[in-house]
């Protein structure tokens, strides 16, 4: 069973954000934890913003923050968000530096070795529209642990950089149009 869903964004990533995250029903039994590069001070209105229209409640993370099913973390602008095993649970760590060291905060690299390494083959990595490469290394480690990976389909992405890295290194489960990533996502989460 997926316990933690973890998404990652860049150039275009707002708009294709709010194609998902609403779409995902109010009884989602995972955590979903987004990396979107945006600058500083926007992550949190583009956290409110997403609330306002979800059926999961969304939030700006904060260092310590449970990572909880059927709630909504978005790491924020210029940090990085990681996850911890604590106990029983995880929760997210948001701090300056991260514990991989990256050009982008925040970087999906960095969520997705984390979520690798606390979830194993109960995670599962969303690679939406973007430019360069942040999360191939991490996309890595989930492949390494028996996660899965899905990715947008070019034809949806505003710039394709993101899921092209990912899809050419072979790291891809299934590549969708953004109309379809929602129900793809539960539908894994919830057979699995």
């Amino acid at each position: 069973m997926i316990e933690a869903v973890a998404i990652a964004a860049s150039a275009g990533g707002p708009a294709a954000l709010h194609q998902v995250i609403p779409r995902l029903p109010d009884s989602f039994p995972a955590a979903v934890l987004v990396v979107q590069h945006m600058p500083p001070g926007f992550t949190r209105a583009l956290a409110q913003r997403l609330d306002q229209v979800s059926r999961l409640p969304v939030r700006e993370a904060q260092d310590l923050d449970p990572v909880l099913a059927g709630k909504v973390l978005i790491a924020p602008a210029g940090r990085q968000m990681w996850v911890e095993r604590r106990g029983e649970g995880a929760r997210v760590r948001v701090a300056q530096k991260g514990p991989v060291a990256s050009l982008h905060r925040p970087s999906a690299d960095v969520l997705f070795a984390s979520v690798a390494a606390v979830y194993g083959p109960r995670a599962l990595a969303v690679v939406l529209t973007g430019m360069g490469r942040d999360g191939l290394e991490g996309l890595k480690k989930i492949k390494q642990e028996g996660g899965r990976v899905l990715a947008q389909d070019q034809a949806t992405s505003a710039i394709f950089g993101m899921p092209r890295a990912a899809i050419g290194a072979g790291l891809v489960d299934e590549v969708l149009p953004l109309p379809e990533i929602a129900e793809a996502i539960v539908s894994l989460v919830i057979k699995l």
